[in-house]
Parts: structure tokens; C-alpha cells; sequence
């Protein structure tokens, strides 16, 4: 079996150099205090219809059933993004590479602006960094062209490692290694069947990786006889984020329109716990709305500092 380290020496091994993460804002209001939790929230109406007119004093936080005081908010199209695109390039899911690359490109090029970043990787049996932070959507589309899948060529012969999907190692390698202490928002957009073969990591350390990067998970599901879109909803919903089913009445490119609709409809809310311990505990939250008749997508809970 593939070691963790092993992966994490293909990420190193990137075709482009590593850029490193854009410099801290200082006018950026959420990232005053370290101290202080982000919270990124979607608010529907009853129709279904983005709300972006809300006012700080519409919401309130709860932490382990605890209210606490909300000390800074922002109508979210004002901060920094960072978007992480993965893309499943394993044998599974062959066929719909080339059907992806222009679609995500023309998403891209929607919705990052000069002061956002986007890497593109894709993983199979290794994890390949096609292209490392960048603002430039000419460098990214660039990459997403060279994209290439790597199609399942039968049984392999006796003695020889079995073709992998590493699904997991992949959100956990980019999430811990390329997403930790990336100021702003951050969202990780994953384009697979949901399966995974030969990871060294499971379900709850992606989960849990994630978490930890305050990034919300989009899961875009291509079925492929074997649908493993139940993984990505479960990945995807604990980060606020949720998963898309590609088909007919779906497309990619409308999913992708969904995606860039609620990144500039976000708000960001900060708050500094009542809980002051640094113990790396995981702390439940809940948002809620005063104006009533309305749903709000958020993450369920994050993990506090820690000590060491």
C-alpha cells in the first residue's frame, strides 16, 4: 500500500513551483484577533433565492449550546479567496476528463478576481499537483488542458499493486499542506464518483482535515455504475459546503454556476469562543436567523487550537 509520505512527495514534486499564499490583509475584518473562529454562511429563502441583504445583528452563534458574541462581520465578496479544484483522473471516470476542462476553466475565470488564487490537482493512483497557487485563470486553464486521465487497463499481473483512487489522501494531503493558516475563504471543489481505492486515510481524517482549514467542500458527483456520491454529501455537508449530482437536468456548468452564485452571496461572521481553552477539542456550532422563513447553510462545528 502507497504511504502517506509517498504522496506528499508527488505533491512536492509539483510541475510548477510552489507561489506562495498571498500576504496577510490587514483591512480584512474577520482576521483581527487569532484568536477569533470564522464562520462562512449561505442564506436561502423560502423559494430557494440567495439572500445577501442581511445585517450582523440577523444572526446569532451558539457554540456547544452557548451564545456567543459576534465581534465581526463582513458581506463575504469582500475577502480574499482560495479555491483548491480536484479532479478525478483515475480510470473510473475516464471518459468525463475532457468534458471538464473547459467547463471549469470558464468557472474559474468567473470567479476568481486579482486578489484570489486556485490550485488544480488531480489524483488517481498518486496525487499530481498540475498547478500550485496562482491568480492567473491563463496559468490555470493552461494546467486544466494538460490534465490528463489515467484510464483502468484491466487487472494488473500477478505481484503487482492493484490501480488506486486515493480520494482521501488527496483531501487530506491538499487540505493539511496547502489550505492550513490561508487567510480568507477557502473552498475545496472536488470532481469525482465519490469512490476511493487504497488510501491511506479515511472518511473522518479528510473530514477532519478540512474542518481544521475552515474551507467549504463542494462535491460534484459523476455516477459511474458504482456511485459513490453518498461519500462526497457526507465529506462536503459537516464543512457547509454540500454535494451535486451531475446529469441531465444538472449539468457541470450549471453546477458550477450554483457555486459561484453563493461564493458572492457568502457572509462571514467572527467570534472569539467563551471557551478560551486551546485543548483540540471539536466545538459544535449552530447559526441561526432572527428573520424568519429562511435556511442557512453553514459548518457544523470546528476544532479549537491547540496547546502544542
Amino acid at each position: 500500500m502507497q504511504t502517506l509520505l509517498s504522496i506528499l512527495l508527488a505533491i512536492a514534486c509539483a510541475q510548477d513551483p510552489v507561489q506562495p499564499p498571498p500576504a496577510k490583509d490587514p483591512e480584512t475584518p474577520i482576521k483581527v484577533d487569532v484568536d477569533v473562529v470564522n464562520v462562512l454562511c449561505t442564506v436561502y429563502d423560502k423559494r430557494g433565492v440567495l439572500v445577501s441583504d442581511l445585517k450582523k445583528d440577523d444572526f446569532e452563534i451558539f457554540e456547544n449550546g452557548r451564545r456567543q458574541e459576534i465581534r465581526y462581520f463582513a458581506r463575504d465578496t469582500d475577502l480574499p479567496l482560495t479555491v483548491a479544484l480536484l479532479v478525478d483522473v483515475s480510470g473510473s471516470v475516464a471518459r468525463l476528463v475532457e468534458l471538464e476542462k473547459d467547463t471549469a476553466a470558464k468557472f474559474l475565470e468567473a470567479v476568481l478576481r486579482p486578489s484570489d488564487q486556485a490550485l488544480l490537482v488531480g489524483f488517481s493512483s498518486t496525487i499530481i499537483m498540475w498547478r500550485d497557487f496562482t491568480s492567473s485563470t491563463t496559468a490555470l486553464r493552461d494546467a486544466l488542458t494538460r490534465l490528463r486521465s489515467m484510464p483502468f487497463r484491466g487487472l494488473p499481473a500477478d505481484g503487482q499493486p492493484m490501480p488506486a483512487t486515493l480520494f482521501y489522501d488527496a483531501v487530506y494531503a491538499i487540505a493539511t499542506n496547502k489550505l492550513t493558516n490561508v487567510p480568507g475563504r477557502k473552498a475545496m471543489l472536488i470532481i469525482s464518483d465519490g469512490l476511493d481505492n487504497g488510501s491511506v486515510k479515511h472518511a473522518p481524517d479528510a473530514i477532519e482535515a478540512v474542518q481544521k482549514t475552515d474551507s467549504l467542500v463542494y462535491g460534484i458527483c459523476y455516477t459511474t455504475g458504482y456511485s459513490g456520491c453518498s461519500y462526497l454529501k457526507d465529506l462536503a455537508e459537516p464543512t457547509g459546503g454540500r454535494m451535486f449530482e451531475v446529469g441531465k437536468k444538472m449539468p457541470l456548468s450549471k453546477i458550477f454556476e450554483i457555486i459561484e452564485a453563493e461564493m458572492r452571496s457568502q457572509y462571514a461572521l467572527g467570534y472569539v469562543s467563551s471557551n478560551a481553552a486551546h485543548d483540540g477539542s471539536f466545538r459544535k456550532l449552530q447559526v441561526r436567523l432572527r428573520p424568519k422563513g429562511l435556511k442557512i447553510e453553514t459548518r457544523k462545528g470546528y476544532y479549537a487550537a491547540s496547546a502544542n
